[in-house]
């Protein structure tokens, strides 16, 4: 009962991230190509939230419940496709930090321009190219992990 509870919460903590990670990206891109910087200002602070609250737990969850599945399964972390996905959990956080700061840079950007009635300075411009590379590689790593996690192919580099 114990291990089906574990697999559901990882399971969950999965999906948050995809679907938290999905959302974000929907709702900044759409925001931006409108071009308000109202609007960019209200859905970055909610995309910020939302990181800190429903990305970050998940983080945070996953190497805890996927650790303690492997090991309860009889996996080793060194099989192949788990050392996989791990290597591919680091890439995705190593691109979600930055991503994080950033949307908190382009929420007090638009802040900034709705308060003084301006446009949206080059600097937000610059960031949300930046917030777009970094996302799409951590967005990919995600979807692969899912592939990896269902498939549980065989890796002949590690697994050997």
């Amino acid at each position: 009962m114990f291990y089906f509870l574990l697999k559901m919460v990882h399971i969950i903590g999965a999906a948050v991230l995809l679907g938290t990670g999905a959302g974000i990206a929907f709702f900044m891109l759409v925001a931006h190509l409108r071009g308000d910087p109202r609007e960019i200002a209200g859905v970055a602070r909610t995309v910020v939230l939302a990181d800190f609250l429903f990305t970050a737990s998940a983080v945070v969850l996953q190497p805890i419940t996927g650790t303690w599945l492997a090991w309860s399964s009889g996996y080793s972390l060194r099989d192949g496709w788990i050392a996989a996905s791990i290597a591919l959990y680091l890439v995705t956080g190593a691109c979600w930090l930055p991503v994080v700061w950033m949307q908190m840079q382009m929420r007090d950007l638009a802040v900034g321009a709705v308060e003084t009635n301006a446009k949206l300075p080059a600097r937000y411009y610059r960031l949300f190219r930046w917030w777009l590379a970094f996302g799409f590689p951590a967005f990919a790593a995600v979807l692969v992990i899912f592939w990896l996690m269902i498939a549980r192919p065989p890796i002949p580099y590690w697994d050997s």
